[in-house]
């Protein structure tokens, strides 16, 4: 089977529930804390492997007890892990929050590892996918560079993209984003891109990335007006085709998504669930449809493994533990509720 590489951020989340959220200089009490592992790169690794996939991460950890924690974490899920750098110079990434009991939240993000990603983590990036890009009959054998510790092109495609893939997204710097997906695009590895947390992207990467995954709030950046529906998200996702990425998928949550490519725009609608929490849910999408895509299914269908894998991870709390498995995806799949 080909494989998924994950190239991007991994932190620990720490949060706190509290009646209210804090005022300036104010202290609270909260009711209950609890540690999880997250970062949208580990999120979508764990995605992935939990489908039955083969999955690759790539990016650091602290040399910390939350690095520790995080690393098994991955493996416990199946992510092979061997290609994470653990620094010891530096803390892992953490994002500690604040949720109130409306659901409302406040958030401090500390890259903390991950914004030290750079070109020597890029090269890690690269041995691996010079392994993935051979035929599946030519890696028997083959390792991956060991794990290290620091401190002690084809053109873009549409229909079907099978073969190995590299998932991207932007929790660390965003030159190392570019650098990844300049050497997948060398090796003939398909990329997708998930721009999230929202930014503004230079024009040279677009046409690195065969699809590309923004929710509306992140699409809407990316074009320059509001996309609040299914005409706004058409029309986002065309321009997006226009700035030269080989397909463009616009999430709207409950509402749907919006799908171009070069030689159509379709819709999918949302399997209707109750939604508990939807932290990850967007994460969970790209997991089912890179583990769709992968597998040589075609871009209609595996638009429709990511709305199932996001709609599921909406059901449940949490990141990482809400990410379902290969049986409760089809049965969602099978169902349509």
């Amino acid at each position: 089977m080909n494989s998924i590489i994950v190239f991007g951020s991994i932190n620990i989340d720490l949060v706190s529930k509290t009646p209210r959220l804090p005022l300036p200089g104010e202290t609270l009490t909260g009711h209950s804390f609890v540690t999880a592992p997250g970062g949208k790169g580990a999120n979508q690794a764990v995605a992935i492997a939990k489908l039955g996939v083969p999955s690759y991460m790539v990016g650091r950890v602290g040399g910390d007890n939350f690095g520790r924690e995080l690393l098994a974490s991955l493996q416990a899920a199946g992510v092979r892990t061997e290609n994470v750098l653990i620094d010891e110079s530096i803390s892992s990434g953490v994002a500690a929050i604040a949720v109130d009991d409306n659901g409302e939240n406040q958030i401090i993000i500390t890259p903390g590892a991950n914004g030290r990603v750079d070109e020597t983590d890029v090269e890690r990036l690269q041995s691996v996918l010079k392994i993935l890009s051979r035929p599946p009959s030519q890696r028997e054998g083959t390792n991956s560079p060991p794990s290290q510790r620091e401190g002690t092109s084809s053109p873009p495609s549409q229909g079907r993209l099978g073969g190995s893939i590299l998932l991207l997204q932007l929790e660390i710097p965003l030159s190392a984003v570019i650098a990844a997906a300049q050497v997948a695009k060398a090796a003939g590895i398909q990329v997708i891109l998930d721009p999230a947390p929202a930014q503004n992207l230079p024009d040279e990467l677009y046409p690195l990335v065969d699809i590309i995954t923004p929710n509306e709030t992140e699409a809407g950046r990316l074009v320059g007006f509001t996309v609040d529906g299914r005409e706004a998200a058409t029309e986002a996702a065309r321009a997006l085709l226009q700035k030269g990425v080989g397909n463009a998928i616009v999430k709207l949550g409950a509402k749907g998504v919006i799908c171009a490519t070069q030689a159509e725009t379709f819709f999918t609608p949302a399997f209707s669930v109750t939604a508990v929490d939807t932290v990850a849910a967007g994460d969970a999408f790209n997991g089912g449809l890179a583990a769709a895509l992968v597998e040589g299914l075609p871009l209609r269908q595996a638009v429709v493994w990511g709305a199932a894998a996001g709609a599921l991870a909406a059901t449940k709390p949490g990141a990482q533990s809400a990410m379902c498995d290969r049986p409760t995806l089809e049965a969602l799949m099978a169902t349509g509720s």
